[in-house]
């Protein structure tokens, strides 16, 4: 089957390369509006841009229903600052819940049972039951159209890093099995990291 993007539907494009591209890794982005009204909202087109500096991304779309941005989207534009907050096995119905669609004023902390704790560089809260939270700065927002469908992507500079003892061994190194982290597959399923295969990077040969 050849298929070109041209004759294809934003639906049909949407399922086939969420259907595809997984498992997806879940940002849980915790951001603030100039009022001072918190927001957490989970983003599974996220990712790591390189470690040094260290930057992340995430990819916050335009609703498809009222064709406007995320509150997300808003709040960093606004602010410039977010928080990632790791999404664990133990998490997985908060950060469901938390994708539930609110005014701006509403708090998804609440709705979802979820601590707001304090960060020590930005101003938007962090979960207190993630196991892992980086505090971020905003470097870059590239805007890919305006239209229902279109997308950003928010680059930013992570500045801190708050990392739960229990899940740490010697090294920095994080022990899986402690984690437990989910990644989406598409539509309303998930994995979990329960199986696991080694292959050794073949050495350079530059």
């Amino acid at each position: 089957m050849e298929l070109s993007p041209k004759n294809l539907s934003t639906k049909e494009l949407h399922k086939l390369m969420t259907s595809t591209i997984m498992p997806r890794p879940i940002g849980w982005i915790s951001s603030i509006d100039e009022a001072g009204h918190i927001n957490l909202a989970p983003f599974s087109f996220f990712n790591i841009v390189c470690p040094n500096p260290p930057h992340v991304l995430f990819c916050p779309g335009i609703r498809r229903q009222t064709k406007l941005p995320k509150d997300t989207l808003t709040n960093v534009k606004t602010t410039g600052e977010f928080v990632v907050n790791i999404v664990t096995e133990s998490l997985a119905q908060a950060m469901n819940t938390s994708a539930t669609e609110l005014p701006p004023t509403e708090n998804e902390f609440e709705l979802a049972g979820l601590t707001a704790l304090p960060s020590v560089h930005v101003k938007p809260p962090r979960v207190a039951e993630s196991p892992i939270n980086y505090e971020c700065r905003v470097v870059h927002i590239y805007e890919v159209g305006q239209q229902a469908g279109n997308g950003s992507v928010v680059i930013g500079e992570i500045v801190h890093i708050h990392v739960n003892e229990a899940i740490v061994s010697d090294d920095l190194h994080i022990e899986i099995a402690e984690l437990k982290p989910i990644g989406l597959l598409r539509g309303s399923n998930y994995c979990r990291v329960t199986d696991q295969i080694e292959i050794p990077r073949p050495a350079p040969k530059l």
